[in-house]
């Protein structure tokens, strides 16, 4: 192991160690953003006050080659003069700055045409309680010890086979965030969390060339993160798996998607499903709620009160009390992603997702992922997808992918330079299993999903 490096004291401290200190001074900012905007005028305002604290360490072939202890706050400012509205933003909590966006604000609102859509939630929604979902797991985490876990990562995967002689490198972050919303309605809510990454991505030759594959970890406890060796084997072990890739067959076969890009695949879905594409008319859906989309076994589940998860919250964007609810129940479409604005175009109230979803859960399968590749017997496994060619208005779907080309029921060979092709509606509708692999480390999780047929065009049979 390298000498360790001599740094600042600060730089030893837990992230945020001030933390309480730091969430009063911006309660105290967003107190006095929505006291200036009343006095100027506003006949409602809100304010979002952020707070965050980051250590990110690269190491590429054991040296460093990215270093860095960075803090930053914002403020930003929405003021509402009737239906017209003006926003703001600043880095500086300082009261000549908060001022000065508080009145750069409200002189926008003046200047702009009122939109009926616009306005604060309701005040009725605002949440009336607001609880801790686990999410704060501050560690004292110096430099030194963040580069000694990358360079364990790195040397783990260049060690596991010969055939790993190169590394784009290893990186340890380590970050924490508070956050403040308040708003006219004298709602006042906080949270705070900490996530802790790790990651790799190496290359390995032979002689059909050469190849490059990652693996990665994200908590919210630095102590629930994967052993450095493991995530540096795994990065190994995808890299030599990809050794000897060539393209696949052409035609229209079956395709299971790997966990890590079946969660593409609900991400459209999402924003097929969001106000903002529904109200402009931009969504393959619209008019879908109350429709069925999915095969009846499908269910997906948004639960934004779930312990220790990273968007887990009591309250939205915009103070709105969250709830558990689902998305789709036994393939139906239930609702729409809504905030207030675009439920008020739509003629809908707010579903408490001003910000997005948090912590939405495609309930998995009973089979794991060999059983999945039996049950297609020929086709190909997706574990990789390139490219923008999805269209969410038509929801024509047409992406480079790579992956594995499956002969009864086994992986045959690594595949690449191909290009799948489908319809998002007609996708969904064809699902033809979820494994058991849920993938529980992001925000949207998902398990690999088999899909009856695409279209893969590769070489010519």
């Amino acid at each position: 192991m390298s000498e360790a490096l001599d740094f600042p004291a600060e730089t030893r401290a837990p992230l945020l160690h001030d933390h309480e200190r730091e969430r009063a001074k911006l309660e105290d900012a967003a107190g006095q953003v929505l006291a200036r905007a009343r006095a100027g005028g506003a006949d409602a305002a809100e304010v979002s006050v952020s707070s965050g604290h980051g250590r990110d360490v690269t190491v590429r072939l054991g040296e460093i080659d990215v270093l860095e202890d960075a803090r930053d706050r914002g403020v930003s400012v929405t003021v509402y003069i009737g239906r017209a509205s003006g926003s703001a933003s600043t880095g500086d909590l300082g009261e000549e700055s908060l001022r000065r966006a508080v009145d750069q604000a409200l002189a926008i609102a003046s200047h702009t045409q009122p939109d009926p859509a616009g306005g604060l939630a309701p005040a009725e929604l605002m949440a009336d309680r607001v609880e801790d979902f686990d999410q704060w797991h501050p560690l004292e985490l110096d430099m030194n010890t963040l580069i000694d876990r990358a360079r364990a990562i790195e040397q783990a995967g260049l060690d596991a086979d010969a055939r790993v002689d190169n590394s784009e490198g290893a990186s340890v972050s380590a970050h924490a965030a508070i956050g403040v919303y308040a708003n006219s309605h004298g709602f006042v809510g906080s949270g705070k969390s900490t996530r802790f990454d790790q990651s790799c991505v190496l290359v390995a030759h032979d002689d059909s060339g050469m190849q490059r594959d990652w693996d990665w970890d994200d908590q919210g406890r630095y102590d629930r993160l994967a052993n450095p060796e493991v995530t540096g084997s795994k990065a190994a072990e995808r890299a030599i798996r990809r050794l000897g890739a060539r393209t696949a067959p052409s035609g229209r076969v079956p395709v299971l998607f790997a966990n890590e890009v079946a969660l593409g695949l609900i991400r459209h879905l999402v924003g097929a499903v969001s106000g903002g594409n529904l109200y402009r008319r931009s969504s393959f859906l619209l008019e879908a709620r109350g429709k069925k989309i999915f095969p009846d076994w499908v269910d997906i589940v948004e639960n934004p009160h779930l312990p220790g998860a990273p968007r887990s919250s009591s309250f939205d964007a915009e103070g709105v009390a969250t709830r558990k609810a689902p998305l789709i129940e036994r393939g139906v479409l239930q609702r729409y992603v809504l905030g207030s604005y675009s439920a008020r175009k739509l003629g809908l109230q707010t579903t408490a997702n001003a910000g997005g979803v948090r912590n939405l859960i495609f309930s998995p399968g009973q089979r794991n992922f060999e059983q999945l590749l039996g049950e297609m017997d020929r086709g190909l496994v997706v574990t990789e997808v390139m490219g923008q060619g999805v269209n969410l208005v038509t929801g024509d779907y047409s992406r480079g992918a790579s992956g594995f080309w499956v002969e009864n029921g086994s992986i045959a060979y690594p595949v690449e330079e191909i290009t799948i092709a489908g319809n998002l509606r007609d996708m969904f509708a064809g699902l033809a299993a979820a494994g058991s692999d849920l993938e529980t480390r992001r925000n949207i999780q998902v398990p690999s999903l088999l899909l009856e047929a695409m279209t893969v065009a590769g070489q010519e049979e």
